[in-house]
């Protein structure tokens, strides 16, 4: 720990071996979770690496706000970058192949969102709720809408 005008920062090597393990760890999975969100790979890529310098911005802390390496914390944070990141990116081509994917791109974003962190993230309903922005009951609500959409799309997976 380095302290700096009284206020304790942590140690830029501490920040870098964090930042690299929690990069090994969840970087191809949030660029698959970005990639069903947006259509373009490269720019879902962006996205996580955008995500991934903020957290570690976060974590040097900034003026007046000294940041602390904390996995889940920063898990969590990474998540919610990912989503609001992807949400600012306007609609662009979608995806050629016939299917499930394509069928998926017919949603509403917030459905599609939240089908992407149940299923693909494997994220339980009250962290889908934080991660979107929504309650619980809003989650399921999305959840069945977006099932029943599908199946409207996909007659023979009904």
């Amino acid at each position: 720990m380095i302290v700096r005008s009284g206020r304790k920062l942590p140690r830029r090597a501490d920040a870098d071996r964090a930042l690299a393990e929690l990069y090994q760890l969840h970087y191809r999975t949030l660029v698959r979770l970005a990639a069903l969100l947006i259509p373009d790979l490269a720019t879902a890529e962006d996205i996580v690496q955008d995500a991934f310098a903020a957290v570690y911005s976060a974590w040097l802390g900034g003026p007046g706000r000294p940041g602390r390496p904390d996995a889940g914390a920063a898990l969590s944070l990474l998540l919610r970058l990912v989503i609001d990141r992807s949400r600012a990116v306007p609609p662009g081509g979608r995806p050629r192949d016939p299917g499930l994917m394509s069928a998926l791109w017919t949603l509403p974003a917030g459905q599609r969102e939240v089908l992407v962190l149940q299923y693909a993230a494997d994220l339980p309903e009250n962290q889908v709720a934080a991660a979107a922005g929504l309650s619980q009951a809003a989650v399921r609500s999305q959840v069945a809408l977006a099932f029943s959409a599908l199946r409207a799309e996909l007659p023979s997976a009904g």
